[in-house]
């Protein structure tokens, strides 16, 4: 009979060993009632990070994460389930576009969202910046709203009884440097996702120098990793890997953001922000068995109704003019020709710097502080003109910002072939 106990559990791991069912759950409940202490739970983090973990082990470990806690249920509702993730970006707003888009399309969309940290910003910080909304809604309230043929979306925080287990090993890892495990990362972001009860869901991995996965391969494994638990959990997923080498859109920073967001909604924008929000449209309208192109719903003004009601749903004022920073500084390009690259990571730790994120959780964030980006790879520039501008209410942050920025871009003469937005498709 295999052993049951955290020592026994330790070692097996070490060893090569792979987890018995009762050990990992075992193991995970005893964490979250408090009877495994953090020094045992860190050290068989570090075992899984250096011996891995098979696929049935990290699905068994994703349910024990998820009945830690509360597993909410949508599938009375009057319109079919779809939501989205992202692993995280410079100028990610896709979500606000997105989720009352495809709600637009007639699918209910129950968004459980996160806030920023580092050079990442979060949805939750970035709606935060409209004056009024919250960020906590009830379950109840989640269900009307979702049932609501005017709304059809929330995008909120997810609540303490979700998948507290993840909540508690997510801290430990973060400082027992054990955050590099593609089981525990995969773990950590379905067990919420799968939790939260929607019947589908679209991945999208972010791949390149501003995203945390560096390389398409380590993306590939990751997202595979996520679609197979979502598949085991009954959970319709697929993954999209995208490119973040470029910042997306032309702003980094929380108002700055919602402002972009909003004119895509109202049929302008960046063309990369409209690409991918429709890519991702419609592969949720597809998930969710919808028959409708997303592209009509945002031509006609329908996503940007749902919005609106979204917004006002949340307690904010849709017409509410959104925070501005107090101080800009201008960064301009050097010479004639043409700008062939600009750093994802230095654009968001630049943001970072001047008050956009956060360095520890629970940090204020800065809703107006932020950059533009006047440029993107592709454009053609002139000497003395603007590429970014930077927006802080404290400018003595502007030296730091300023430095991270430094060999961020380059301008060649002749401009480089456009990089594809979408690079692979995971499906099961």
């Amino acid at each position: 009979m295999t052993a049951v106990d955290a020592v026994s559990i330790i070692t097996a791991k070490r060893d090569g060993g792979e987890l018995s069912d009762a050990q990992i759950d075992w193991v995970v409940d005893g964490f979250t009632k408090g009877a495994v202490p953090d020094e045992q739970m860190a050290a068989l983090a570090m075992a899984i990070v250096w011996r891995g973990m098979t696929r049935r082990e990290t699905a068994r470990w994703t349910n024990a994460m998820i009945t830690s806690g509360r597993r909410m249920d949508f599938t009375d509702l009057p319109r079919p389930t779809v939501d989205k993730h992202s692993t995280g970006g410079v100028g990610d707003k896709i979500t606000l576009p997105l989720a009352p888009l495809v709600a637009a399309c007639g699918a209910a969309v129950p968004q459980l969202s996160g806030r920023g940290l580092g050079h990442t910003g979060g949805t939750l910080d970035k709606l935060e910046a409209i004056r009024g909304w919250r960020a906590d809604v009830p379950v109840a309230r989640m269900r009307e709203i979702l049932s609501d043929p005017g709304i059809g979306a929330v995008v909120c925080a997810a609540g303490a009884d979700l998948a507290p287990a993840d909540k508690r090993l997510y801290a430990l890892r973060d400082v027992t440097g054990t955050v590099e495990s593609i089981p525990l990362i995969a773990s950590s972001i379905m067990s919420k996702k799968i939790a939260e009860g929607t019947a589908a869901l679209v991945l999208d991995v972010k791949v390149g120098s501003g995203a945390f996965l560096k390389t398409l391969d380590g993306a590939r494994e990751l997202a595979t990793a996520m679609v197979e638990l979502g598949t085991d959990a009954g959970v319709r997923t697929v993954a999209l890997l995208t490119a973040m080498d470029t910042p997306l859109g032309r702003t980094a920073g929380n108002a700055l953001e919602v402002a972009e967001s909003v004119e895509v909604l109202a049929g302008g924008g960046p063309a990369d922000i409209v690409e991918l929000t429709l890519t991702l449209a419609r592969e949720m309208v597809a998930q969710a068995g919808l028959d409708i192109d997303p592209a009509d719903a945002l031509a006609d003004g329908r996503a940007m109704d749902h919005w609106r009601a979204m917004i006002q749903a949340q307690g904010g004022d849709p017409d509410a003019p959104l925070p501005r920073a107090k101080h800009t500084e201008i960064v301009r390009a050097e010479q004639d020709g043409v700008l062939t690259r600009l750093d994802a990571m230095a654009v968001g730790i630049a943001a970072w710097r001047l008050g956009a994120g956060r360095a520890r959780q629970g940090d204020p964030v800065q809703f107006g502080a932020g950059i533009e980006m006047h440029a993107k790879p592709g454009d053609s520039v002139t000497a003395g003109q603007p590429l970014l501008t930077l927006h802080t209410d404290t400018p003595g942050s502007f030296p730091g910002a300023i430095a991270a920025l430094e060999n961020s871009f380059t301008i060649g003469t002749a401009p480089a072939p456009p990089a594809p937005l979408l690079l692979d498709r995971i499906a099961p």
